[in-house]
């Protein structure tokens, strides 16, 4: 049975009730049976980033924020050895014939997207689902990658039909703003990751096919 994926990448350092609200609401608006999220080994934009928690913690941390929901946190990117969402994408589909998958990122996302590796390839590959985050939609119009984008946009609307869309295809979706920021967090509590402190844990096998 085919089953609808929506893919939320990040470093999720920590996991917040922001990630949780904008995945339940992309899981409502776009007809999903789950969202995944790829937690980052590494994000090759934040590459140095001191205060980045050990992967095992942010996993951790991403598992409790996604308790009770339709929602399965995954370091699949070690299992695949991919480090780039290009080539995450790329393995996913081939390995998981069977399953859909559109790609979920926020309107900060789309405003540095022609920063990312092959970025044209990821929007060849999956349907782009893009959530509006305050402060940010101006940049993200403006944007190189909305330049090149804007010609595929979808009617909201019709955004449960993502499955059925051509390639390249962007939609704009707008929900509640949620002002949470992993940055203030860490600020107001640098000793996070401590209550996920699972050093030298494995992380989760893959989701079944």
């Amino acid at each position: 049975m085919t089953r609808r994926i929506g893919l939320l990448g990040g470093s999720f350092n920590p996991a917040h009730a922001g990630h949780r609200r904008i995945s339940l609401a992309a899981l409502q608006a776009l007809g999903l049976d789950e969202v995944w999220w790829l937690v980052s080994p590494g994000n090759p934009l934040k590459e140095g980033a001191g205060d980045m928690a050990p992967l095992a913690a942010r996993l951790a941390s991403a598992r409790a924020m996604a308790r009770h929901a339709p929602i399965r946190p995954t370091a699949i990117e070690v299992a695949l050895r991919t480090r780039y969402t290009a080539d995450t994408l790329a393995r996913l589909t081939r390995r998981y014939p069977r399953f859909r998958f559109v790609w979920l990122m926020g309107a900060d996302n789309l405003a540095q997207f022609d920063r990312w590796r092959n970025w044209r390839g990821i929007a060849r590959t999956v349907p782009i689902a893009v959530v509006a985050r305050p402060g940010y939609d101006a940049e993200a119009q403006a944007a190189p990658a909305m330049g090149w984008l804007r010609r595929y946009r979808r009617p909201v609307d019709q955004a449960k039909n993502w499955t059925k869309w051509s390639l390249p295809a962007l939609v704009l979706l707008r929900f509640r703003p949620d002002p949470t920021s992993a940055t203030r967090l860490r600020a107001a509590d640098p000793a996070w990751r401590l209550r996920f402190d699972t050093a030298g844990a494995v992380p989760p096998p893959p989701p079944s096919a």
